[in-house]
């Protein structure tokens, strides 16, 4: 299980150990925790291919997802050389309730980024890459030109790799939407994390239906484009609420699914109102399927871009019979 931190310290800067990694929320009480089930409990990582993949990332100065945000599967995909790259800093300008990467004023962006990333990507020997960010609400396009750049530099380097992307919502900013999908990524993904009565408590920054509305324009933009989205269960979400997202999304005609078990990375952040046993899950990825979308991935310990590779093949394969 990786390990989930709650402070920071930066010598560098003259911070002290108990800085709070969410100084917004370091004086919320303490939020109950329930009890993992069986069912959620995964492996300490402590592999090879683990170990030689963080060496990877830190050599080239990189920040994932995986590591910011506590990932319960970083054993198993790093062990297989697979990581999430977090572009744009590791310092997120919102303030999400079920969030674990740290919050407050980004810096400036790093122009070689582009470059750090793909060097890693064929250091990888990755045929398939997710990248993702912090929001960055400072800047006048959200980042939207530098996932561009990113998309660009790891196709220049590695052209046969299919790229994922995983995007913020841009803050309704205008032309974010046209800037990423003009770099041909392969899949664009944008979460909607919860069900619109929960936005107001888990995701303050942003709007249900902005959301819905960029993953529409990224169709209407290309409809060729693969596009997909995910939520978390256990947040005190009604199940009848979770099926009128599948519609939502369906309307927005969104091709694949993920719905995953959220866990708490801290006292701090939003409690675990209810572990979903996996027959729920089994039960929803039923339905949402007779609901049209091309693929779903539903269980516990569901997330965005775990198997992202194999499951792009599967959307392709899906698109294919149709």
């Amino acid at each position: 299980m990786a390990v989930l931190i709650d402070t920071l310290a930066d010598p560098a800067r003259g911070e002290p150990a108990s800085r709070p990694r969410h100084p917004e929320k370091a004086h919320r009480p303490d939020q109950p925790a329930l009890q993992k089930p069986d069912w959620i409990r995964v492996k300490a990582p402590v592999s090879a291919g683990y170990s030689a993949t963080r060496q990877i990332v830190k050599e080239n100065g990189l920040h994932t997802v995986c590591e910011e945000a506590g990932c319960p599967n970083i054993g198993e995909c790093w062990d297989k050389k697979h990581a999430t790259f977090m572009i744009m800093g590791d310092t997120c300008t919102r303030a999400c309730a079920f969030c674990n990467v740290k919050t407050g004023l980004p810096g400036a962006l790093d122009a070689a980024e582009p470059d750090y990333v793909a060097q890693a990507t064929a250091k990888l020997g990755l045929s398939h890459i997710v990248i993702t960010s912090v929001d960055r609400d400072d800047l006048d396009d959200g980042g939207a030109a530098h996932f561009a750049n990113v998309i660009r530099a790891i196709r220049a380097r590695c052209p046969t790799t299919t790229i994922e992307v995983l995007t913020p919502d841009f803050q309704r900013k205008d032309g974010a939407a046209e800037t990423v999908v003009a770099a041909r990524p392969d899949v664009f993904n944008h979460n909607l994390e919860t069900v619109p009565s929960k936005y107001l408590t888990v995701r303050p920054g942003a709007r249900y239906f902005g959301s819905i509305r960029l993953l529409q324009r990224v169709k209407e933009i290309d409809p060729t484009m693969f596009t997909k989205s995910g939520i978390m269960v256990g947040l005190g979400e009604e199940r009848n609420e979770i099926l009128q997202v599948m519609d939502d999304l369906r309307a927005a005609d969104v091709d694949f699914l993920t719905i995953g078990q959220y866990l708490q990375p801290s006292r701090k952040h939003h409690p675990v109102m209810r572990f979903v046993p996996p027959d729920e899950f089994k039960s929803l990825e039923t339905i949402a399927y007779a609901k049209g979308f091309s693929l779903v991935s539903a269980s516990p310990l569901t997330r965005s871009s775990h198997h992202a590779g194999e499951d792009f093949a599967r959307l392709k394969a899906a698109r294919a019979a149709r």
